[in-house]
C-alpha cells in the first residue's frame, strides 16, 4: 500500500499535462495552484502592479504562493488570512464585509476579513468547493480583481454552478 502510494505521488509529480488541469474531485491540485498564481502574476504585470498571492486548500492550508517585488512579508500575512477566511466561510471576504453590518458579532467570528481579496475556489465545473485564492497589496477592487484572474487563467471558478 505504501508503494502505491509513493507511486501516485510520483506519477502526479511527473504528469506532462498542462498547467491548467484540475482533476475531476474536491482537492486542490498544486498544477491548478500554480495556474493560479500565474494568471494572477500576469493580470499584476499588466496592470503594472504588485501583490502577494495565497492559494489554500478547503481546510485553509497553502498550496502555493508568490510574493512579487515590492512587497513586505506583511502583506503576504494578510494574503493567507483572506485565503483562509474564503476557505473557511466558503463565501468571499467582500461578503463577509457586508455581513459583518448586517449581524452584529459576525467580525468577531473566527477567520472573518473584511477587505476584498479572498475568493473561494471551484472545480471547473462548479460543483465542488476546493480552495480559496487570498490577494493583498494593492486596493481591495484590484486584490479581488487579481484573484479572479487567476483562478479564470486555471479555468476554475470562484462561485458554484447554478
Amino acid at each position: 500500500m505504501r508503494t502505491m502510494i509513493m507511486v501516485a505521488v510520483l506519477g502526479v509529480a511527473l504528469y506532462p499535462g498542462p498547467a491548467s488541469a484540475q482533476p475531476a474531485g474536491n482537492s486542490l491540485d498544486p498544477r491548478a495552484a500554480q495556474a493560479i498564481i500565474a494568471g494572477c502574476s500576469a493580470h499584476s504585470a499588466a496592470k503594472k502592479q504588485s501583490h502577494a498571492v495565497a492559494v489554500v486548500d478547503t481546510g485553509g492550508k497553502l498550496v502555493a504562493a508568490l510574493r512579487m517585488a515590492g512587497n513586505g512579508y506583511g502583506i503576504m500575512d494578510f494574503a493567507l488570512a483572506k485565503a483562509e477566511a474564503a476557505a473557511a466561510w466558503g463565501f468571499g471576504t467582500a461578503q463577509m464585509a457586508q455581513g459583518a453590518r448586517e449581524t452584529p458579532g459576525f467580525v468577531d467570528a473566527p477567520h472573518v476579513v473584511t477587505v476584498p481579496g479572498g475568493v473561494p475556489l471551484w472545480s471547473a465545473d462548479g460543483t465542488s468547493r476546493i480552495g480559496a485564492v487570498g490577494v493583498s497589496g494593492e486596493a481591495p477592487s484590484d486584490d479581488a480583481a487579481c484573484a479572479e484572474a487567476g483562478i479564470s487563467a486555471a479555468g476554475l471558478r470562484s462561485s458554484r454552478a447554478n
